[in-house]
């Protein structure tokens, strides 16, 4: 070990991994372990924490790629990476992870890691390699470059890659075309993963035009410095093949088959890589403000902002571990309707469970009980008031698990355009907040008034009794003034409401989709709201008609008839007036000559 301590904050999702590599690295002189964190989230709230007391707390970051087995977590672990890189370029990461898979080590590289061990690495080769990172210096286990094939590599890439390549030629068999070529993929790919992250903000409802200038700028840069790339990192002989039009290729041509491929329409995303890009810019957003900028009170509202993102990113990996189980069970298109409330319902139990804790109890009255079971028995109230009312559920999941076309606003948009990736953004957004408002509503309609729930989750403006009471009471004028008349004027409108992440905060906007099953099923006040909208269509044109025909009328009458009568009598005021002076001027006058 060197003089310079290590202060490490270690991230990694397995609970048994982390308490067991804390206690052996406590008793290592030298090394201290600041914090040990499960979400990336949570850690990268803690580093900004740490950012403003004091930098020098941590001089290290340890993390595992999620569970280090799914494409979705390995793409989320390289977005922290990301991030980090940003955020604090000069903080050493280490990677300590049960993944192998060279491609995704060379896109660990790229992304700005320091160093990599898989886990069960000895205890003093790991201890030497946090202190060759942290010092500044690189330390790899297993040499990635010299075992590498260019095709390999971008198959790997492609699997945690923010956006999809095209199929690129096979690179020469020389040392120096062969660097070349991972340099260019490797840069590609972090202008491709930046680029996402940009046009998705570019998506969002509700952006400032001044920021919308800046990123549509950055946006022009990106894909000139791509094009840059892609002309001096490849060879004159790749792009003399590249520029041969396809009509000059004959059938019989001694081209080999992945030149031939580069004329082709490249395929379809693999659902995989699609999920892939959407969650990476869910994740994105999380790291906008959370606070309620509409009108509409929400449950989440009573959290801390701290406490809403982590719920959100816990949904969204619970949403991603179902998708996989959904593959696994091959499920077909045709069933999504079938297990919709199921899934939802699932979701949202996963989330009270893993969010709260399995086993957490908690003090109520003379009672201890355990806080998931409690919640859980509010789950018809849920579902009827929050769950099953959530829109465009199974054309999201058909999307990101049969790449269908999305269907909104009255358009279909194709799977791989811009557009479906922000229409399918804005239905993600507003599940997740949907099933955190799920989440939250049993703890106000039971446990709203626990102090420990206030001290661990609350914002401070709502910690009082009085604040609680009010916020609850708002929420229930939601409910009312939402099912009597939001709700059935939205099914007469033919549109849905949905709730997104905006970069000032949690917005509110709406589709366009038919509801005419549910127009007919309307009853009581709801009906008679859609009766008073009809009544209103039918009667307002004519109503305004009238309006217009007596204003004209009053208007006439008042300009022509009164004004011009007014006018006249003034003038004869006016010319009786002068008549008067004239009179008494040339009495005066004939006064003054008989003197």
């Amino acid at each position: 070990m060197s003089d310079r301590p290590i202060k490490l904050l270690l991230i990694d999702q397995d609970p048994i991994f982390r308490l067991g590599l804390r206690v052996a690295l406590e008793a290592i002189p030298n090394l201290e372990v600041t914090a040990v964190v499960e979400t990336y989230t949570l850690a990268l709230q803690i580093l900004a924490e740490i950012a403003q007391q004091d930098p020098n707390q941590v001089n290290l970051v340890v993390l595992e790629f999620g569970n280090g087995r799914s494409a979705t977590s390995q793409q989320l672990g390289l977005q922290l990476c990301r991030q980090l890189r940003v955020l604090y370029p000069n903080l050493p990461i280490l990677l300590l992870s049960s993944v192998q898979e060279q491609g995704l080590l060379l896109a660990a590289k790229s992304v700005g890691i320091n160093g990599y061990c898989p886990k069960g690495t000895p205890l003093s080769e790991l201890i030497a390699a946090m202190q060759e990172v942290a010092d500044g210096g690189s330390y790899w286990l297993q040499e990635t470059e010299a075992i590498i094939t260019p095709n390999s590599c971008t198959d790997a890439i492609n699997r945690v890659s923010l956006q999809s390549h095209s199929t690129t030629l096979t690179a020469s068999s020389l040392p120096f075309s062969r660097l070349r070529n991972n340099l260019r993929l490797s840069g590609i790919t972090n202008i491709d993963a930046t680029l996402a992250a940009i046009t998705a903000q570019l998506q969002v409802p509700g952006l400032p035009v001044l920021d919308r200038a800046i990123l549509a700028g950055h946006r022009r840069e990106l894909l000139a410095a791509r094009w840059l790339l892609n002309r001096l990192l490849v060879s004159s002989q790749e792009r003399q093949e590249e520029d041969i039009p396809v009509a000059d290729v004959p059938l019989a041509s001694s081209l080999s088959s992945a030149i031939q491929q580069r004329q082709i329409v490249p395929p379809l995303l693999s659902p995989g890589t699609l999920q892939s890009a959407l969650f990476a810019s869910c994740v994105t957003k999380f790291q906008f403000s959370l606070r309620n900028i509409t009108d509409i009170p929400l449950e989440i509202d009573i959290f801390r902002e701290d406490k809403k993102r982590e719920l959100l990113y816990l949904i969204l990996q619970k949403l991603a571990d179902q998708l996989d189980e959904l593959r696994a069970a091959q499920i077909e298109i045709n069933q999504l309707y079938e297990v919709k409330n199921t899934l939802i319902y699932d979701l949202w139990q996963a989330a009270i469970t893993y969010f709260f804790g399995k086993f957490s109890r908690i003090k109520l009255g003379d009672q201890n009980i355990e806080i998931v079971n409690f919640l859980l028995q509010n789950t018809e109230i849920v579902q009827r008031d929050i769950l099953n009312k959530i829109p465009l559920v199974c054309e999201l999941y058909s999307y990101l698990l049969f790449q269908t076309e999305l269907n909104i606003d009255n358009t279909s948009y194709p799977v791989v355009s811009i557009e479906a990736k922000s229409q399918a953004l804005m239905i993600l957004e507003n599940l997740l907040i949907q099933v955190a408002n799920g989440v939250v509503q049993p703890l106000l309609n039971s446990l709203a008034d626990v102090e420990a729930i206030k001290q661990n989750f609350y914002g401070r403006q709502l910690i009082s009794t009085r604040e609680i009471e009010r916020f609850r009471n708002n929420l229930s004028w939601r409910y009312r003034i939402k099912n009597y008349i939001n709700e059935p004027k939205a099914v007469f409108e033919s549109r849905y409401e949905l709730f997104v992440i905006a970069p000032r905060g949690i917005a509110n906007t709406s589709v366009y989709a038919p509801r005419n099953q549910e127009l007919e099923k309307l009853s009581n006040i709801p009906l008679v709201v859609t009766l008073l909208l009809e009544f209103s269509d039918a009667i307002a044109p004519r109503l305004k008609s009238l309006l217009a025909f007596v204003g004209s009328g009053i208007v006439f009458i008042l300009t022509q008839i009164v004004g011009r009568g007014l006018g006249l009598i003034g003038r004869g005021i006016l010319q009786g007036i002068g008549s008067v002076s004239l009179v008494e001027k040339n009495l005066r006058r004939n006064s003054d000559r008989s003197k």
